[in-house]
């Protein structure tokens, strides 16, 4: 009965028990107490599924024996999308994590000290020995300082296993949902901070720049920003360990941008990980000086009685030294549209257009760009399961074609529902990003609806993981540009198609329509306008983006068109929103071209150009006057929102594109008369 117990009822054939005195005089005597236990004497044991012994004889060697070294991924020459690398000469893996190594030293390095600081990688916990590459990389000063003394341990380029290890081990507040993403927080900033940022403004960029009224380019000298790079590589240097990221930018190889980002946090690494083009093993070898570098010091303040400060958060561009610093916010999108207004800079300079939008492919490879502020459905509309996905927020159009800037997507998650956006709702899985929402304690399931953190919680994915993307993100030119807008005055058509002229300036202007203290009982809708569709991003002036993108359409045939998804019938609260399913037949009548074959008439005010017929569409929906009950009010209506046009476009007005006034003139005339 004690063998059934303790083993089963296998052991009564398997063992033989010996009960007091052994039967081998020579051993010696057992003590009183249990009896020993023969495992030997029989030779019909039920199974024998014994396995030689591990080979290792400490627990390191045995946790040791579970990794082996990641292998290249991909061949290093004729890798489709990629482009193809020239053979180098071989070096030793010693020596390359050696010049690897130098190179994260050096972009640490403070401005004041000779050198940087000792970086070795891996985890703090494991034991260091000064070794050659550390001794190579470095001189001793002539003072010796505490800092000089340590060592920073580099996380270089973990994969997400690695950060999520880190990131629960070590992050309060980080946590698995129950589809596998890792729920991070962001601190007391859930989201930008545009009054916070700022740009150097010195003699070699100064001249390309935006600044003044309307402008999102707030100045700062080169001094100041020095001060606060010094404040954030300190923190960083003074850290047991650092994040080190080596990525890319730009899908298009023969214009790819290296980026270098060294955080503090897990969550920071495995967002930029998402975010930027993910480097083969073989790209990683070859990746050398980056070409722009984040300091993410996110969690240390920035000093207040530093010039040009007016909160404990600074986010700091200078575009001649190709780095940005971050202080006093956590907040991971930081970093992202850090880079994105660093690319329109960068791209402009190279004849290459940059541009906030979302893009998509149809089986014929006819390409469709998709610009729209919040809630216009832009997110929506471009994601489509007839159509592969190139990307959903930046990108770039050069000679080559369109180009996703991203190896991401950084989808809002309030009120997410499978019904309604399947795509991102399937894209939460292992590897997602999950910030600030909210979850069941114990089952780790996300109620997208909560927001007791934020409003705006957000999803950041990989883009493969969006089932129909198009990788690499490349695609030909566009062939419809698509402006959509959310017309809460509901006085502007559901499509109408677009001049040259009135695309520049429904381009530069931006608008949209937000619904503002509704909470309240207000119901007068709020125009919002955004130049190029992005402007707390842009560095240029808008016109300037405007007139590569109608350069790029001439040039390639592209056709814009202007989108409604808003009101009809009356303004908010009179009339009723547009039917999504009527605004997905504009869009596929776009894609397939039948909207092309159209009549069209001009309506007055505005003077944009609707079609007679759209299939799916009744035609009383085409003309918003037919909508209105009240013709006296629409008419007051759409003066009122022509007015808004008006004033919001004297921002630009002194701004003159090419070589004389002619195309301002042309544009101005093509906006609400």
């Amino acid at each position: 009965m004690i063998l059934n117990t303790l083993f089963g009822p296998c052991a009564k054939v398997c063992w033989v028990v010996t009960m007091g005195q052994p039967a081998d005089q020579n051993v010696n005597p057992i003590p009183k107490g249990l009896a020993p236990i023969h495992t030997h004497g029989k030779a019909d044991v039920c199974h024998d599924d014994s396995t030689p012994t591990v080979r290792a004889r400490t627990l390191e060697e045995l946790h040791s024996l579970q990794k082996k070294r990641s292998a290249p991924s991909t061949p290093r020459i004729g890798t489709p999308g990629i482009g193809t690398s020239t053979p180098k000469s071989p070096i030793s893996e010693e020596e390359r994590q050696r010049q690897q190594l130098q190179s994260i030293s050096a972009s640490l390095a403070s401005l004041t000290r000779e050198t940087g600081p000792q970086v070795v990688r891996g985890e703090p916990g494991r034991k260091v020995e000064p070794t050659k590459v550390v001794e190579d990389v470095r001189t001793t000063p002539a003072f010796v300082s505490d800092s000089f003394l340590k060592f920073t341990h580099v996380l270089y380029n973990l994969s997400p296993a690695e950060l999520y290890e880190q990131a629960i081990k070590y992050e309060k507040g980080s946590f698995i949902t129950s589809t596998g993403a890792l729920a991070t927080l962001s601190g007391a900033r859930t989201g930008r901070s545009p009054r916070d940022k700022r740009v150097v403004k010195e003699e070699s960029t100064q001249d390309d720049l935006w600044w003044g009224k309307g402008s999102p380019n707030i100045e700062m000298d080169e001094h100041t920003f020095l001060l606060n790079r010094e404040r954030a590589v300190d923190y960083l240097n003074s850290l047991d360990k650092v994040y080190v990221n080596d990525q890319f930018l730009n899908w298009n190889p023969t214009h790819r941008v290296k980026v270098r980002i060294i955080s503090a946090r897990a969550y920071h690494s495995l967002f930029m990980y998402n975010m930027c083009i993910r480097p083969t093993y073989e790209e990683l070898e070859d990746f050398g000086t980056p070409d722009f570098t984040i300091y993410n010091a996110g969690q240390f303040p920035c000093n207040r009685y530093t010039h040009y400060m007016t909160s404990s958060t600074s986010i700091d561009l200078n575009l001649k030294r190709k780095e940005m610093v971050i202080l006093g916010t956590q907040y991971a999108g930081e970093m992202k549209k850090g880079l994105f207004s660093v690319m329109h800079y960068l791209m402009p300079k190279r004849g290459i257009l940059s541009l906030h939008s979302g893009c998509n492919m149809g089986k014929e490879g006819d390409v469709a760009l998709f610009f729209g502020l919040s809630g216009t459905g832009k997110t929506t509309l471009s994601t489509d399961e007839n159509r592969y996905l190139i990307g959903d927020d930046e990108h770039c159009w050069s000679d080559d074609g369109i180009a996703n800037i991203e190896g991401g997507c950084y989808a809002k998650c309030i009120d997410l529902s499978g019904d309604k956006e399947p795509e991102i709702w399937n894209a939460i899985k292992f590897g997602t990003v999950l910030e600030n929402v909210v979850f069941d304690e114990h089952k780790r399931v996300v109620d997208y609806s909560d927001r007791s953190v934020t409003e705006n919680t957000r999803a950041a994915y990989p883009i493969e993981f969006i089932p129909n993307a198009r990788i690499p993100c490349v695609g030909p030119h566009p062939k419809n540009i698509i402006l959509l807008t959310c017309d809460a005055f509901g006085v502007l058509p559901p499509v109408s198609k677009l001049t040259q002229a009135q695309t520049m300036y429904h381009f530069i202007s931006g608008y949209s329509a937000l619904i503002a203290g509704t909470e309240f009982g207000v119901k007068e809708p709020q125009a919002t306008f955004s130049a190029c569709y992005g402007a707390a991003f842009i560095m240029m002036h808008p016109a300037k983006y405007a007139s590569m993108l109608s350069e790029n359409m001439k040039k390639h045939g592209a056709t814009a068109w202007l989108v409604n998804s808003g009101w009809s019938g009356g303004s908010y609260g009179v009339g009723k929103r547009i039917k999504l399913v009527h605004t997905r037949k504009i869009i596929d009548a776009i894609h397939n071209g039948s909207l092309l074959q159209a009549e069209y008439s001009q309506i007055p005010v505005f003077g944009l150009h609707i079609p007679d017929r759209v299939e799916g569409v009744p035609s009383e929906v085409l003309r918003p006057e037919n909508m209105w009950s009240d013709q006296k009010a629409y008419r007051e209506t759409l003066n009122k929102l022509a007015g808004l046009f008006k004033k919001n476009f004297e921002y630009f007005m002194d701004y003159k594109i090419g070589d004389d006034s002619r195309l301002t003139e042309e544009i101005l005339a093509a906006g609400p008369q």
